[in-house]
């Protein structure tokens, strides 16, 4: 039954001491084994003046953008078709992979590659599971996807999981899988 015990700077808003409050008992859990409700983290916060790191008085940093709101917040510009605002999430070189090994480095190809395909496409998000390493993270997403053929007819409930990886607030790659070819058949 692990107590452990996490020291900050004073600053850090309530939502940031929760996600590093859950991250410890995840890692705990993790590592040793132990259930959730067996792990304690305390948090204990520092003054600021009373904090030096290099011989040099600190504050602390703001918060980056979770992995798992980056995914989102570019999923939801995509399928508003903000193409603008949804590369602001993207890195240098990243890549894209839709099913069949169709590779895409541009927002502007996909959109081109899909207009064939359907005339409008969104989806219900059923979760995020989100992997760390340092500052790099993998984010799987996974729900269902709905829209208009290019017939107009409608679809919907077809199953997607697309698989990103990030480095720091920034998707380096995007894998795609759904039934979408199956459900057109």
């Amino acid at each position: 039954m692990p107590l452990i015990e996490c020291t900050l700077i004073k600053g850090y808003d309530s939502n940031t001491r929760r996600i590093i409050a859950e991250r410890i008992t995840d890692a705990a859990c993790s590592a040793i084994g132990a259930a959730p409700e067996f792990v304690t983290v305390t948090i204990n916060e520092v003054a600021a003046d009373n904090y030096m790191r290099g011989r040099t008085g600190r504050t602390p940093a703001t918060a980056p953008m979770q992995a798992s709101d980056v995914v989102r917040a570019y999923l939801t510009a995509m399928q508003n078709r903000q193409l603008g605002e949804a590369k602001m999430y993207l890195a240098d070189g990243f890549v894209m992979t839709f099913p069949g090994g169709v590779t895409f480095t541009q927002l502007e190809e996909l959109i081109e590659w899909a207009k064939p395909r359907y005339q409008r496409i969104a989806k219900t998000f059923g979760g995020f599971d989100v992997a760390y390493h340092g500052l790099d993270a993998v984010v799987h997403c996974h729900g269902t996807l709905n829209g208009i053929w290019p017939d107009g007819s409608t679809f919907e409930n077809i199953r997607f999981a697309d698989r990103f990886s990030l480095s720091g607030t920034k998707i380096t790659s995007q894998q795609v899988w759904n039934d979408l070819a199956e459900a057109n058949r």
